[in-house]
């Protein structure tokens, strides 16, 4: 059983480092300003967090201020076409990922009034929203209790209360997150708690290793991901291009293409037309 003398003490380790050592981001204050209802933009925050999924800080930190200044706000990434919003996301990689955030824009438009919803359910109707960016959404945008992981929580949470076992379960992970939360400072707390994970990869073997659930990422050099990024990015460059042209641009493994090409398609990110490939 977790007491509450081990929470506080747990609570002070993770607060400690912070104060120390908490980054300096974009999308956290002050950078990023509070409203006087300690709301942060929840625009910003949704597009931060699209980001930030199964990408490094280190390269959203590049993107983050480009794609806020092109689309400032959600109504203006609504009405973009979809080609703009391709072209200022490329470098960032998973494309499916901008099409989804262009995609819930337009649904927070016409059927949230252009509000960003409050409660986690109605978030997860978002395009490309699951549990874990609802709840950091809650929690950054509008400070409110929500239960969620993430890879930096899962090690600090694998670290500290796992140290000697081999898989742990995010169920399991899960409930001692639900149990150690600061409600009073939620988005804090996270920030906190995100930060002394990074310092743990850094100083340990990653201890998200230890997890039940961790997959090692495949190379992106001559995959069909690679493949996939080169294509939209042709054709955020040209409004169209012959099948049978697609072949010299790309400088990927070109056994890819084909399968590249039904999958976009399938994905609704392209039309094909007369062996005429466009953007959808």
């Amino acid at each position: 059983m977790l007491s509450a003398k081990k929470v506080l003490q747990f609570q002070k380790i993770i607060y400690a480092h912070y104060k120390k050592h908490g980054r300096k981001l974009p999308w956290r204050p002050p950078a990023l300003k509070l409203r006087k209802d300690k709301i942060l933009n929840p625009y910003k925050i949704l597009v931060s967090e699209v980001m930030l999924q199964q990408t490094q800080v280190s390269r959203v930190i590049k993107k983050y201020p480009l794609f806020i200044k092109e689309f400032k706000t959600g109504r203006a990434l609504a009405r973009a076409p979809l080609s703009k919003v391709l072209s200022v996301w490329s470098g960032l990689g998973y494309n499916r990922r901008a099409k989804f955030l262009h995609h819930a824009a337009k649904k927070i438009i016409e059927k949230h009034a252009g509000v960003l919803p409050r409660d986690a359910e109605t978030l997860m109707t978002l395009p490309g929203v699951g549990p874990g960016t609802a709840g950091a959404v809650m929690a950054f945008a509008f400070n409110t209790p929500s239960i969620f992981i993430e890879t930096n929580i899962r090690s600090v949470f694998i670290h500290y209360f796992f140290p000697k076992r081999k898989k742990v379960s995010d169920k399991e992970i899960l409930q001692l997150i639900k149990k150690t939360i600061d409600n009073r400072n939620v988005r804090d707390w996270y920030y906190a708690l995100m930060d002394y994970g990074v310092m743990l990869k850094e100083k340990h073997k990653n201890p998200s290793r230890k997890s039940a659930h961790y997959v090692e990422q495949s190379p992106f050099k001559n995959s069909n991901r690679q493949v996939r990024g080169e294509i939209l990015k042709l054709l955020t460059q040209h409004k169209s291009i012959p099948k049978q042209k697609i072949k010299k641009y790309i400088k990927g493994n070109q056994k890819y293409i084909n399968s590249a090409l039904e999958q976009l398609l399938k994905e609704k990110f392209i039309r094909i037309k007369n062996n005429v490939v466009t953007l959808a």
